[in-house]
């Protein structure tokens, strides 16, 4: 079945410019041309269409992107180890922020009191959670984190405290870029480094939202899969 680029484009609710945009970008095949030089589409741009829409809002455009340029160039099983990565990289953040949590109640129980806490410098901050200088600066510009002075040379200094905000901030920075994780981080601003209750709860909500992201993951692989097979198939 061929379908004009007005059909094919109501049919996934977006623009038919945004097909075009796809096909430019390597997203989706070359649309075949009619007699009159109008564009074709085919079912493989429709399944194509179907994978880019499952596979963006859990792996986002840049590595849907990748993969679906690999499945043209024909190289399936790269394209298969580029999403296994991105697995296997979710299951590590995971990892990291049940770690965190764990940290979060054990800090809360041992350190009822933060009268003798010792302070800690930025490069210090850096060295202990893998963040970037550069990072934690822009964070504290952004409203993200604010730091303590020190009141002899005004220096930043960060409590453990100050640490499970950034941490969190690292566990987004890396996820892929949605309303949620833009909602987390006004959240993670809004919060108090010492309201560690709150910043508890905070860190379980990104723990469901992880859930939800490798549910929509299986969904993107689901669409992959039909596609790969298709692209495989004999003409």
């Amino acid at each position: 079945m061929t379908m004009r680029p007005k059909k094919l484009a109501s049919k996934f609710i977006i623009s038919p410019s945004t097909i075009r945009n796809y096909e430019t970008k390597g997203l989706i095949p070359a649309a075949e041309r009619s007699a009159n030089g109008y564009r074709v589409y085919t079912n493989l741009h429709e399944a194509y269409l179907a994978c880019i829409q499952a596979m963006a809002p859990a792996f986002g455009m840049e590595i849907t992107t990748e993969v679906l340029n690999l499945l043209q160039q024909e190289k399936p099983y790269e394209a298969l180890w580029v999403v296994r990565q991105q697995e296997v990289a979710l299951y590590e953040e995971k990892a990291r922020l049940k770690a965190l949590i764990v940290d979060i109640r054990m800090y809360t129980k041992e350190n009822q009191t933060r009268i003798n806490e010792k302070c800690l410098t930025i490069n210090e901050v850096s060295e202990v959670t893998q963040v970037p200088k550069s990072a934690i600066r822009y964070w504290e510009q952004a409203g993200y984190v604010t730091a303590d002075r020190d009141p002899t040379n005004r220096y930043r200094v960060y409590s453990g405290s100050h640490l499970f905000k950034i941490r969190l901030l690292q566990l987004l920075q890396n996820s892929v870029y949605s309303e949620d994780t833009v909602h987390f981080k006004q959240m993670i601003a809004s919060v108090e480094h010492t309201d560690l209750p709150q910043i508890l709860n905070l860190a379980e909500h990104i723990r469901s939202y992880f859930d939800q992201i490798i549910e929509s993951q299986m969904r993107g692989i689901s669409y992959l899969y039909p596609l790969l097979r298709l692209t495989q198939a004999p003409e």
